[in-house]
């Protein structure tokens, strides 16, 4: 269970197998809901994402492993942000609780990232860079992992700016890991984290796709499968499915399942994926 203990709740449940249904969520909030991704322990983990229909309050994670998350988010007051968050590997949810030996390190950050601690869904550190990312433009994730001492492991969060066409290194956080293990557990998600009784009726839904991992021994894999899931909300407007090469998820508003049920592996369709060639070297 130290594994599942690195997740918060909602993916906790959503690992599971959506086995636990919280009635109370239901009218509340979208569903989120999960792609999780079938590769082996890596080094590297890249993935893109183009969303399509967002509002106030949304994640839409492109690159999350069992230690983290990498993705862009809509704020609840509209503003948008590229958040990089690293777990502690003590559970709880209070951050002043972790002694400083078990916390999240900061080993690099851009000027122009603000980092910080959180809680309430487990505890660790977190990173926001301001970008206003905009609808129907895909944006682009790399997480790179490398051993950090003994028991530590260092996570990289790389993202393109199309605008000035080079990627930027955001943040290095390090924390503390069974042996040292470098990237695993690979899934991307939307959440509705709003919950305000009026965001459930709003449609949330992203594509992600040309995802690759990097093997320890340097080899990339294509993610061509990928199972669908979501956490123990009840509510039954939740899709995901194949979308040309790629996998869509959708939530909340008039979704309607109609594509694939929960826990069935969804394979994306034939098409141009080719790794891309400028992704940065490990720092």
């Amino acid at each position: 269970m130290k594994a599942l203990l690195a997740l918060p709740a909602a993916l906790t449940l959503a690992f599971l197998g959506a086995v636990f249904v919280d009635a109370s969520q239901e009218g509340m909030a979208c569903r989120s809901v999960h792609l999780w991704y079938s590769a082996q322990t890596g080094s590297a983990f890249y993935n893109e994402a183009t969303v399509e229909k967002s509002a106030n309050g949304t994640y839409f994670a492109a690159c999350g492993w069992s230690t983290g998350y990498f993705g862009i988010q809509e704020l609840p007051d509209g503003k948008k942000v590229v958040i990089f968050s690293v777990w502690d590997p003590a559970a709880g949810d209070d951050p002043a609780t972790v002694p400083p030996e078990k916390q999240v390190k900061l080993r690099y950050k851009a000027a122009t990232v603000r980092v910080g601690r959180f809680g309430n869904e487990g505890t660790g550190g977190q990173s926001f860079f301001d970008y206003a990312w905009k609808l129907q433009t895909t944006y682009r994730f790399l997480v790179t992992a490398r051993t950090d001492g003994p028991g530590r492991t260092a996570y990289t969060g790389y993202f393109y700016i199309p605008e000035k066409k080079e990627w930027k290194r955001l943040v290095t956080f390090s924390t503390l890991t069974p042996k040292g293990e470098l990237l695993r557990g690979y899934y991307s998600f939307i959440e509705d984290f709003l919950r305000n009784k009026v965001s459930t009726t709003q449609v949330r839904k992203a594509t992600f796709g040309n995802g690759w991992v990097q093997s320890v021994a340097g080899e990339w894999i294509a993610l061509r499968k990928a199972e669908f899931n979501a956490d123990s909300n009840p509510a039954l407007n939740i899709d995901a499915g194949p979308a040309g090469p790629r996998f869509f998820l959708a939530t909340g508003g008039t979704t309607r399942n109609t594509t694939t049920q929960l826990l069935e592996t969804i394979t994306r369709g034939p098409g141009d994926s080719r790794r891309p060639a400028d992704l940065p070297a490990a720092e």
